[in-house]
Parts: C-alpha cells; sequence; structure tokens
C-alpha cells in the first residue's frame, strides 16, 4: 500500500506536467478569431480592455512566430504592426484600475519572450520591426508590473 501512493503520484506528475507546459501555445488562430477578439475587447468594459488587449497582443505574436516560420513575411509583419497598437491601447488603460492585472502582465511577459527569440532569429531586414514591437511590448509589460507592484 505504501508504494502504490507514491507511484500514483510519480504517474500523475509525469502525465499531467507536459499537458500544462504546452498550454500557452497550442491554440492555433485565424484572421477570423482574431478580428471577433478584437470586437470584443472594444465592447468590454474599461477594467476588462486592457486584459483583452493583452490576450489579443500574446495570440497576434504567437500567429506571427509560426507565420514567420511558414515564411509568410509580409501576414508577420502586419501583425505586428497590428500588435504595435494594441500595446498603445493597453498603455492607455493599464493605469486605470483594471482587472486581472496580474495576468496581464504574465502574458506580456511570455509574448516579450517570443518577441525576443524572433529577433535572434529574424533576417536583417526584419529586425526594425521586430526591435520596436519587442520594445513597445517590454515597456507596457514593464507598466503593467508597476502597477502589480503598487496595488
Amino acid at each position: 500500500m505504501r508504494l502504490v501512493v507514491p507511484a500514483i503520484f510519480v504517474f500523475l506528475t509525469v502525465t499531467a506536467v507536459p499537458v500544462c507546459a504546452a498550454g500557452f501555445d497550442e491554440e492555433t488562430l485565424d484572421q477570423r478569431t482574431i478580428d471577433a477578439m478584437v470586437v470584443q475587447a472594444r465592447q468590454a468594459p474599461p477594467r476588462e480592455q486592457c486584459f483583452l488587449y493583452a490576450e489579443l497582443v500574446h495570440q497576434m505574436t504567437e500567429v506571427s512566430l509560426r507565420q514567420y516560420d511558414a515564411g509568410d513575411v509580409e501576414r508577420a509583419s502586419d501583425l505586428l504592426k497590428q500588435v504595435q497598437v494594441l500595446t498603445r491601447k493597453i498603455h492607455l488603460s493599464v493605469a486605470s484600475n483594471s482587472k486581472r492585472l496580474k495576468n496581464t502582465e504574465i502574458l506580456l511577459r511570455h509574448s516579450v519572450f517570443r518577441l525576443t527569440g524572433l529577433l535572434h532569429s529574424s533576417s536583417y531586414e526584419d529586425r526594425p520591426l521586430v526591435q520596436q514591437t519587442l520594445a513597445e511590448v517590454s515597456q507596457v509589460q514593464n507598466e503593467a508590473m508597476m502597477q502589480v507592484f503598487r496595488k
């Protein structure tokens, strides 16, 4: 009986960790889903918009990375430009009394990490756009982190 409990614990740990680790990047989005998320964020109450825009930034960053990997540089660049627009909206709403601010900061931190990886693997022609997007997302992530610590 004493060996059964640790064996079950080890089995559950080994099978559950890969599922949790894959959670961030599993979902693939198309343009229609992104457009629906944008409409939802615009119509949301002001307290919810910050998180919804951060979620959009995260998803659009992931889609952009996949498009760069697939060789579709034009669409990936367009998404990065949209990410820049959304980061400005986050910048304007992060100081307000936002809900789920810590979750917003976590999503932005993950986006910064992914954009840093893209910066190191991108071609010379694409780097200025990636650098600018990375700088803007990083700045907003820092602002969100400071707001979390103020509360």
